[in-house]
């Protein structure tokens, strides 16, 4: 039943980038073992870019699969996986000039969006209490595939204004920092885990040395589902 109802929800998304996402959904029995846990994961991240004044938290949703490979002990295991839609960035980013008078008159006085989509792949040690508690931590890396400044502005007598640049020239293709977390799994050994994550990037992503060096940050809330774990082999499972 909770495949059938993430197959809906995946089948109604816009993204393309769900298409991977259903893929490893359909296959997921297939994946899981008794020694690795395979399972699909998301929720809502709260991104921020470290370096620019005046701006605030970009709200976004993450969505991804992972795999959980246990070591010798059942409780250690390493976390890793991709998230497929992982939007870093900043809201409320001050206006810059667009070279152009009428657009730049338009938006004097609004505010920009920073959308950086990435692929992102963490590998972490985890390690899961009898209580079911875990805490984790280790690297994560990005790679970029679009980039977008999302200029607004409310007009008198014209309403809401938008207007999209694209920006993916301007930055590095890689991202690099590391990542910490802990959560707690519901239900025993096969239910879900509820997660929050902190992403400490420690590369420049802006690729202009002249601009003033700019990091990501984010937040992550998720809730982990493993897929066919159920019918994989019981190894002390928790």
């Amino acid at each position: 039943m909770k495949k059938v109802l993430l197959i809906l929800v995946l089948l109604l998304s816009s993204r393309p980038a769900n298409g991977q996402v259903l893929i490893a959904l359909l296959f997921g029995d297939k994946l899981n073992t008794g020694k690795i846990e395979f399972g699909l994961d998301g929720g809502l991240n709260l991104a921020s870019i470290g370096g620019i004044d005046q701006s605030g938290n970009l709200k976004a949703f993450n969505l991804g699969f992972y795999f959980d490979v246990k070591l010798g002990s059942p409780s250690w295991m390493i976390h890793t996986g991709v998230i497929v839609v992982s939007t870093m960035g900043a809201d409320g980013v001050p206006v810059y000039s667009l070279n152009d008078p009428e657009l730049d008159t338009e938006f004097n006085g609004g505010s920009v969006t920073r959308k950086l989509s990435y692929f992102s792949v963490p590998v972490m040690i985890k390690y899961r209490s009898a209580s079911r508690f875990h805490a984790e931590g280790g690297l994560q890396f990005g790679l970029l595939h679009g980039a977008e400044d999302v200029f607004s502005n409310e007009v008198p007598d014209q309403g809401d204004l938008a207007y999209t640049r694209k920006i993916r020239d301007q930055y590095h293709p890689l991202d690099a920092g590391v990542v910490v977390g802990a959560g707690y799994r519901l239900l025993g050994a096969n239910g879900i885990t509820l997660s929050v994550r902190y992403y400490f990037g420690f590369i420049d992503v802006v690729i202009d040395d002249a601009t003033p060096s700019q990091f990501n940050r984010s937040i992550y809330f998720t809730a982990g589902i493993p897929i066919g774990a159920s019918k994989a082999p019981k190894e002390n499972n928790r």
